[in-house]
């Protein structure tokens, strides 16, 4: 089909076909008397481009998402326009607190945490893949609202950086990303967001967690000790990861530094340990598992 019948065809102009083939995201044959002849599978493509630019997509993004067929891309993105959306809500925040007279320089101390504290949601995002790389970044983003302004804290976010620019991309078998992709392929940046607050709120109540999830917890910790559960690839899943967090020194670096720069994830690892404890009372044959 020509220009004008791809142009009906899609709902796009004349000029944004052009644009999009001079930038390369589509490539239509060129018959011999120069006009360009256009594929259903190019109106296709068309379409599909025509919705990422309405979501906003640069062409660099859009072409990432077209050449991904497990839509990895299109995942990741999505958690970085949540991030991006918090952080404008925080600009409009620290906006309005400034039409209220609040000094400049204090402005512009936040304002600069912010951006550092984007870097590490991005390295995190970067750093790890699927859907653990968006649920670890979701986690720590909400304990990255703090200002970053004491020596200790600043020394802290160069050693979450040099981590993050350092740790090997954590490879998965092809068993267990089949696993993670036919599991978790439909998790939306909304169900990682409200597990994460489940996630805190059982930490910060955990006689009341265990106490509504009793029968629950129960039967998980005993299908952890069936041997289908030993040979499942969630298991699997649960080994490499123990055994990459390690070997790295994501316990033993990543973990100690975000302590150090953010008080609030501090306070938090300090109720983790309290419901760990409480959790092993009740279940003292998981230790391993808790």
């Amino acid at each position: 089909m020509l220009i004008n019948e791809v142009c009906k065809k899609t709902k796009l102009t004349k000029k944004a076909v052009e644009y999009y083939v001079l930038q390369g995201l589509l490539s239509p044959e060129v018959s011999k008397n120069g006009y360009r002849n256009f594929r259903k599978e190019d109106a296709e493509r068309l379409s599909k481009i025509s919705v990422l630019r309405k979501l906003g997509l640069g062409i660099e993004d859009i072409k990432a998402v077209l050449s991904d067929s497990s839509n990895a891309v299109l995942q990741k993105l999505s958690v970085r326009k949540e991030l991006l959306s918090r952080k404008a809500l925080k600009k409009a925040a620290i906006l309005e607190e400034l039409s209220c007279g609040r000094d400049y320089q204090e402005i512009s101390r936040e304002l600069d945490a912010l951006e550092q504290n984007a870097t590490i949601e991005e390295r995190l995002l970067n750093s790890f893949p699927g859907y653990y790389g968006k649920f670890i970044c979701l986690h720590f983003a909400s304990f990255l609202d703090e200002p970053v302004s004491s020596e200790n804290q600043k020394e802290a976010y160069q050693e979450i950086i040099d981590f993050l620019d350092n740790v090997p991309e954590l490879q998965f078998p092809e068993e267990i990303q089949e696993y993670l992709e036919e599991n978790t392929s439909g998790i939306t940046v909304e169900q990682i967001n409200s597990i994460v607050e489940k996630q805190k709120k059982s930490v910060e109540e955990p006689e009341k967690f265990l106490e509504e999830n009793k029968e629950t917890l129960e039967f998980f910790y005993r299908y952890m000790q069936s041997e289908e559960y030993k040979a499942s690839p969630a298991y699997k899943f649960r080994l490499l990861l123990k055994e990459f967090n390690q070997s790295t020194g994501y316990y033993d670096v990543f973990i100690p530094a975000m302590k150090k720069l953010s008080p609030a994830y501090a306070k938090y690892q300090q109720l983790i340990e309290i419901a760990g404890e409480k959790l092993l009372a009740a279940y003292p044959q998981q230790e391993e598992n808790i």
